[in-house]
């Protein structure tokens, strides 16, 4: 989540994908009148769409039908490794690393809506 000047992003922490996730992203959607919605999409190394990016194009359907508010993809390469990397340079034991994956997923979602809010604060009217 960003700020209301959408400067700084934030984690607010992973939900489980399961039958109840669309209704509770809709949720926080309302609650903190979020009007553009941020995907991370897994491209390959050489930027293409695989498999993977396939599935995620699909979740990006039900998301649009559930949420009825704009959804724009971003590329996510590497932000599980930068992510993994800032919570070493924090000082977070590797244990807690290994055993918490939601923790590192909450930074890397964190990083992926920074990089979409620095690379285009001046071209979208977010």
């Amino acid at each position: 989540m960003s700020d209301p000047l959408r400067i700084i992003a934030q984690s607010i922490g992973t939900y489980p994908n399961d039958s109840k996730f669309l209704e509770r992203l809709a949720a926080i959607c309302r609650e903190h009148d979020v009007g553009l919605v941020v995907v991370g999409m897994p491209l390959t190394l050489r930027g293409a769409k695989g498999a993977k990016a396939t599935e995620v194009d699909q979740f990006i359907e039900r998301l649009k039908t559930k949420l009825g508010i704009e959804i724009v993809t971003w590329d996510e390469r590497f932000t599980s490794r930068v992510a993994r990397q800032t919570l070493i340079d924090m000082g977070t034991k590797k244990k807690q690393r290994r055993t918490n994956k939601g923790l590192v997923d909450a930074v890397a979602s964190a990083l992926i809506l920074q990089s979409f809010l620095d690379q285009t604060k001046h071209s979208v009217g977010c």
